[in-house]
């Protein structure tokens, strides 16, 4: 095996970290640290979590469909609810029910967000609120939330960031009147979450509650019709 790929072998071994989990993962570790000075114990515990903080802001390169036909996931996580539902008032798209998705980030889950397909961002909203369990239908209304409403070729759709009954910080790098590859990341959500999609009436939802979803990856819905695709692979 020659050095460069014994490289990069080690490379593609390890997952990168996302530049957020920086701080959270130094505190992390100085609390272990300080804690071991007293107790073994106390030590180990630390060392557990420090590891489990450094899984959390895992983010793992991502394989995404280019066909301008297909939704994607925007999260790991669970399907948590299929159907019609009406999208948050703040983003304004009016009463009437559209098509949502629902995927349910645990605390295991990483946590990047991803766009769901692509387009131009035309507004992003955040909301106030409370912080139930995620896992509840109400949660999509009652929760603190931050909206994106993307322009894409198959028209309007929304991805909305709810905060869960850990979480408490929902982070977004996204900016309105910008453009948006599918796949490409715009946020997270610090420990446990949801992530709803809100899709316009002829999207065909490709997933049940209950399936596992990788985020940029899992097709979550399609659209007919001969939208163009793009020749480029965002990953």
């Amino acid at each position: 095996m020659s050095p460069m790929t014994l490289l990069d072998s080690v490379k593609n071994t390890f997952v990168p970290i996302h530049r957020e989990g920086y701080p959270f993962i130094a505190a992390f570790a100085a609390a272990t640290l300080f804690l071991g000075y007293f107790s073994s114990i106390l030590f180990w515990i630390g060392l557990i979590l420090t590891a489990w903080c450094i899984y959390f802001y895992r983010d793992p390169e991502r394989v995404t469909p280019v066909d301008d036909r297909l939704v994607v996931s925007p999260a790991d996580g669970v399907i948590s609810a299929v159907g019609p539902a009406v999208p948050p008032s703040e983003l304004g798209l009016g009463s009437d029910e559209m098509t949502r998705i629902s995927v349910f980030m645990n605390v295991f889950s990483c946590h990047i967000n991803r766009a769901p397909v692509r387009g131009r961002i035309t507004r992003i909203e955040h909301k106030p609120g409370k912080f139930l369990n995620a896992e509840l239908d109400k949660a999509s209304a009652e929760n603190e939330r931050n909206g994106l409403v993307i322009d894409s070729p198959n028209g309007t759709i929304a991805a909305v960031q709810i905060a869960g009954l850990v979480a408490r910080r929902i982070v977004c790098w996204a900016e309105a009147g910008g453009s948006i590859a599918i796949g490409e990341r715009f946020g997270l959500i610090r420990f446990g979450s949801r992530v709803d999609v809100f899709l316009p009436s002829n999207a065909v939802p490709r997933v049940a509650v209950g399936q596992t979803a990788v985020g940029g990856e899992t097709v979550l819905a399609e659209f007919g019709g001969t939208a163009v695709t793009p020749l480029v692979r965002i990953s």
